[in-house]
């Protein structure tokens, strides 16, 4: 009797539907925030097809024309897509696996990912076909998870010792920080002048630990090897798109969209920072052996370099443009 009782409560069916649950939860496991590279890539993407059609097409004038009018609504709709999806999956993470949020938030390279969906919905605020979803309501709606996440990652660098310090955990991925900083600066500053001060509250605190990012890493990395290991080399590309982002955000804060020498001066910064490293190909050559999810840290850096260019080639009438 015991034994039909024992049975009765672990039916045949139950160990599969078990094994099922853990290969689940197994999965949910592997996903992470890094994930979000897709959607931030793909809103950075839309952003720009959006202010290439906007500004003057005589360079795209036969590409733009082969492409029907609702391509831009396909991108962007796919692009909210992906964001949407990735959120929700990230959430059924954090609900099963609480303690794998807990300890990615504690990472020192998996905390600085947990930006990147923020600043995603930020770049498709701009970009966004409809008026309903124009950046005036939203913007600081997204912009203060951001500061918080900012008073937690830079809180910790000078007040839990040295462990924390930005020193010791300092890492390409950190400009991610930046980059989300500079994202809500824009999408504020293109939103109303009610939100310009918030605009350039984002702005300062991604400037200033920037400056300090900037001198650590340069300092990190020099004859480091083994600091970074070869599959996730793709991420020194971030190193040019902070400063692109931050010439944008600059150029929206400043008024009328203009390109002014502050904006220039971080676009150059940018386009400096590109050609080292385009310069040096066998630095990624390892990396771009298998297919891994490291690649799509090239396509936002290179989307928003191309963004703050296009800016630049709009201010500039005479002499050499960049396009």
């Amino acid at each position: 009797m015991e034994h039909r009782y024992s049975e009765n409560l672990h039916p045949p069916g139950a160990e599969l539907v078990q094994k099922t649950l853990l290969q689940k939860l197994s999965a949910l496991t592997r996903f992470h925030a890094g994930y979000f590279r897709i959607s931030l890539s793909l809103c950075a993407q839309a952003l720009l097809w959006k202010t290439l059609s906007a500004a003057d097409p005589r360079a795209l004038h036969f590409i733009l024309h082969l492409l029907p009018a609702a391509a831009f609504d396909v991108l962007w709709s796919f692009a909210l897509s992906s964001l949407v999806v990735l959120c929700a999956l990230y959430a059924i993470r954090c609900a099963c696996r609480f303690d794998c949020f807990k300890a990615e938030l504690g990472h020192h390279v998996g905390v600085n990912y947990l930006f990147a969906p923020w600043a995603s919905a930020l770049l498709l605020l701009q970009c966004a076909p409809s008026p309903f979803l124009r950046p005036e309501r939203p913007a600081w709606a997204f912009a203060v998870p951001i500061l918080v996440l900012d008073v937690k990652v830079y809180g910790q660098w000078f007040t839990k010792g040295r462990k924390y310090c930005l020193s010791a955990v300092a890492n390409p991925t950190s400009q991610m920080t930046v980059i989300a900083n500079m994202a809500a600066a824009a999408a504020a500053a293109a939103a109303t002048t009610d939100l310009k001060e918030i605009a350039t509250c984002m702005f300062t605190v991604g400037l200033a630990h920037y400056l300090v990012l900037f001198v650590t890493l340069y300092q990190r990395l020099a004859g480091s090897e083994s600091l970074l290991p070869a599959l996730l080399r793709p991420v020194f590309f971030l190193f040019f798109a902070a400063p692109a982002t931050a010439s944008v955000a600059w150029a929206a804060i400043s008024g009328g969209g203009g390109f002014d020498t502050a904006a220039k001066m971080l676009f150059f910064l940018s386009f400096f920072l590109f050609l080292c490293l385009v310069s040096r190909p066998m630095l990624f050559w390892r990396s771009m052996r298998t297919f891994s999810l490291a690649w799509w840290a090239y396509s936002f850096p290179l989307t928003v370099l191309a963004l703050a260019a296009e800016k630049y080639a709009q201010e500039v009438k005479g002499g050499v443009q960049t396009q």
